[in-house]
Parts: structure tokens; C-alpha cells; sequence
């Protein structure tokens, strides 16, 4: 663990030793989020309240989202490329050191960009007024959990690669699918569409469920949904080992 930790650090520093390109970045992705966040403020300022939804559920879903975003897909960036890194055969240098290949793998790139969703996430959280010192903690845990859901999600799609082959793509089409379905309101879906969102891609366990239990907080709820996202990660790191027997070198010795 010392070792991923360092892993991380080193990955941070990088991203901040250009402050002027990091500052841009991270100011872009904030201006994106507002943009987004306004358009739904204007819409329910219009239509009132749809399905028990409002102004403030919304802005603590995007809140979660903003926060998901960052930590499973800013600091563990390559969540992401998983898919294309084993298609391109670049695992060769991280297979030869004395760690978790899965764990240095996701710890060693950030995305800058998104760095900008953990500053954005927690601003509209309190702006949403549902922020208080037990809510805080709650918002948290939830958005702990429902990141290793959302990379979880992507490591099974990119760990499919070592077993079927191919480019790798289909993480990068799970991520759209997934970022795309988990920024509405989880009751505006209804019948099979609502059963996709809690099975195959699981967008209500990424903002849907969290932002419940920070609006109406469930002991039950909340334990299942700690266990799941528990499960997630363990699923992702048995498919990911599994995957493993089938690598095939690319004799591509690079940096991973």
C-alpha cells in the first residue's frame, strides 16, 4: 500500500506541475457542471416539482455525480482506458512490479479536468440546502460507494478485453452510457428502463440511491448499499485477476 500511495502522490504532482494548464482545466470542467446545473434550475423553476423531484433533489444528484466523477474518474483515471491499455498490450511494465497490477494501474494517472468535479461536487451539495453536519458525512460515504460502483463498472468492461480481445472500446461507450443515465432523476424512468439503471448499467447506485438517502436517509438502504458497492469491487478485481491468464504480451515495454 505504500508503494500505491506514493503512486498516487507522484500522479498528483505531475498533474499540478503545469499550474497554468491544471488551473484551465479545472476551471473549464467547473464552467461545464454550472452550465448543466443551471439548465436544471431554469427547468424546474418552470415546471415546479416532476415525480417528487425539485430543485433541491437535483442539485444534490449532481452534487453525488460531480463528486463520483472526480474521485472514480479523476483520480483514477485510468478506469477509463483499461480497455485500451490491454489492447495495446501496455501491462507488460506494470505485470514486472511488486504490486497490484489493478490497484497501481487505477492510482497512476489523474485527469485533470475532472479534478474539477471534487471542487464542484460539494459547492452544489451545500447549495442544494440539504447540507448539514450528519448529511455531510452521509454525502461522503455515499459518494465513496457510488464511485466504486462507476469504476468498478468500467474495469469489468475492460477487463472483458483480456478475455474476448478487440479494442477496448466498450469501457469508453459503458462510461458515456453510464454518465448520461445517471445525470436524471432516477423516477423519471419507468418499467425495463428503471431495471437497467440497478442491473446492467448501474446508474441508480451512482446517483439515484445516494441522492435518496441524503434526502430521506434508510438504515436499510444505506447497509445494502455499502454492501454492493463492496460487491462491485470485488467483482471488478476477480474478473480483472481472471482476465489475467489470458494476457498476451504486446512486448510494448512503456511507462503504464
Amino acid at each position: 500500500m505504500t508503494a500505491i500511495v506514493t503512486t498516487m502522490k507522484t500522479a498528483l504532482i505531475e498533474a499540478w506541475t503545469n499550474r497554468k494548464s491544471f488551473w484551465l482545466q479545472v476551471s473549464f470542467m467547473i464552467a461545464n457542471d454550472l452550465a448543466i446545473v443551471i439548465f436544471w434550475m431554469l427547468f424546474f423553476r418552470e415546471v415546479g416539482t416532476v415525480r417528487g423531484w425539485d430543485t433541491g433533489h437535483v442539485l444534490v444528484l449532481f452534487g453525488v455525480l460531480a463528486n463520483v466523477t472526480g474521485i472514480s474518474m479523476g483520480l483514477l483515471a485510468n478506469a477509463r482506458r483499461l480497455g485500451q491499455m490491454i489492447a495495446d498490450g501496455e501491462l507488460d511494465a506494470v505485470l514486472a512490479l511488486p504490486v497490484d497490477p489493478l490497484l497501481y494501474l487505477l492510482v497512476r494517472r489523474v485527469d485533470t479536468a475532472l479534478l474539477g468535479d471534487l471542487v464542484f461536487g460539494p459547492v452544489v451539495f451545500i447549495a442544494s440546502g440539504h447540507a448539514n453536519l450528519e448529511t455531510a458525512a452521509v454525502f461522503v460515504i455515499v459518494s465513496l460507494c457510488a464511485a466504486a460502483f462507476f469504476a468498478s463498472f468500467l474495469v469489468v468492461l475492460g477487463s472483458v478485453t483480456l478475455f474476448l480481445g478487440g479494442r477496448g472500446e466498450q469501457a469508453e461507450l459503458g462510461f458515456q452510457a453510464l454518465l448520461m443515465l445517471a445525470s436524471y432523476p432516477i423516477d423519471l424512468f419507468g418499467g425495463l428502463i428503471k431495471l437497467l439503471l440497478f442491473t446492467a448499467i448501474p446508474a441508480a447506485f451512482v446517483t439515484g440511491l445516494p441522492t435518496r438517502l441524503l434526502t430521506q436517509f434508510d438504515w436499510g438502504e444505506s447497509a445494502i448499499f455499502l454492501a454492493g458497492s463492496l460487491g462491485s469491487v470485488l467483482l471488478a478485481r476477480v474478473v480483472f485477476r481472471a482476465g489475467l491468464a489470458h494476457y498476451r504480451s504486446g512486448a510494448l515495454w512503456t511507462r503504464a
